[in-house]
């Protein structure tokens, strides 16, 4: 077993992403509607045709790319044998992807994972009023870096600012009220950080300003029927595998306002002897996050049915 199975998150979606899953097979089909069911939603038919504004919407988003993995999964489990628990060491997922690896791992049902996540937008889009909360990147900054860098604009503004998301390869995002993010990211150029750029996202994600929606997320996973996955989930809070539903349900409250540490997710299920990722959803960007991660491993991504050959020679 090795190969490792990994989910995107936010800034993944494209109008036309699953339709051509959902065109030429009916497991797939068969996911989009059972996320439409359990949103009282033609949320497929946003996904196929648009608009991009309303795709793009974070709580159309979250479900979207989680029905497009949990697709691209049922039709390597249709049409190239897959078995997650035989062929996978880990899963994992970055932010909403961790939703997407637990479904693909039976610890949550689809139609419940679709609920979640819609639920986990919405909170997300409400904890912090629009234009309070930024996020950006620093490029060409390592994740100590970028941690001084956003205690420093923290401290100076006495406003939030911290590390969201660790990339790998010199990406770190980091995310809080907008004043100390412009303020981290005057910091970061004048100690010579390559690049710091504003990101074109709707709220402050993973920072401490989404406690509200962690106190939704509380609320609503409390009640959410949550079994032992069959292949052990890399958390992204901890960036080490969790098996037990009551840690798995700890951990997913505390994702929404702490730091994505995919770097070290990735650097441990390659650490473990994997040397094969397969991306499953809509996009590329955890394949090309991952060759300057671990680059003595490979990735592939599928997403589409032209994805299939290569999965079976992978």
């Amino acid at each position: 077993m090795s190969k490792a199975f990994i989910f995107p998150g936010q800034g993944s979606q494209a109008v036309g992403m699953g339709k051509a899953l959902a065109e030429s097979f009916a497991p797939a089909r068969a996911v989009f509607e059972e996320v439409d069911s359990a949103l009282s939603q033609p949320l497929s038919r946003l996904m196929f045709e648009g608009p991009e504004n309303e795709l793009t919407l974070t709580a159309n988003a979250q479900p979207a790319l989680m029905a497009v993995s949990l697709a691209a999964i049922r039709v390597l489990e249709a049409e190239c044998g897959l078995d997650l628990a035989r062929d996978a060491a880990f899963v994992a997922g970055h932010s909403l992807g961790e939703y997407s690896a637990l479904a693909a791992a039976g610890a949550l049902s689809v139609a419940d994972t679709a609920r979640l996540l819609r639920i986990r937008g919405d909170a997300m889009q409400k904890a912090a009023p629009v234009g309070e909360g930024a996020m950006a990147a620093l490029l060409g900054a390592e994740v100590d870096q970028a941690k001084e860098i956003a205690d420093e604009a923290a401290s100076a503004l006495s406003a939030c600012c911290q590390v969201a998301n660790d990339n790998g390869g010199g990406q770190v995002v980091i995310s809080g009220a907008r004043t100390a993010i412009e303020k981290a990211m005057d910091i970061a150029r004048e100690k010579g950080i390559k690049r710091a750029i504003l990101l074109p996202v709707s709220a402050p994600f993973h920072c401490a300003l989404m406690q509200p929606a962690a106190d939704a997320m509380a609320a609503a996973l409390a009640t959410a029927a949550i079994s032992a996955p069959k292949v052990p989930v890399v958390a992204n809070v901890t960036a080490a595998p969790v098996a037990d539903p009551e840690t798995i349900r700890k951990l997913l409250v505390e994702q929404v306002t702490g730091a994505v540490r995919w770097r070290e997710c990735v650097a441990y299920i390659a650490g473990q002897g994997v040397d094969k990722f397969v991306e499953c959803g809509s996009g590329r960007v955890l394949a090309g996050l991952l060759k300057r991660i671990a680059p003595g491993a490979t990735a592939i991504s599928v997403g589409a049915p032209a994805d299939l050959d290569l999965y079976r020679s992978f």
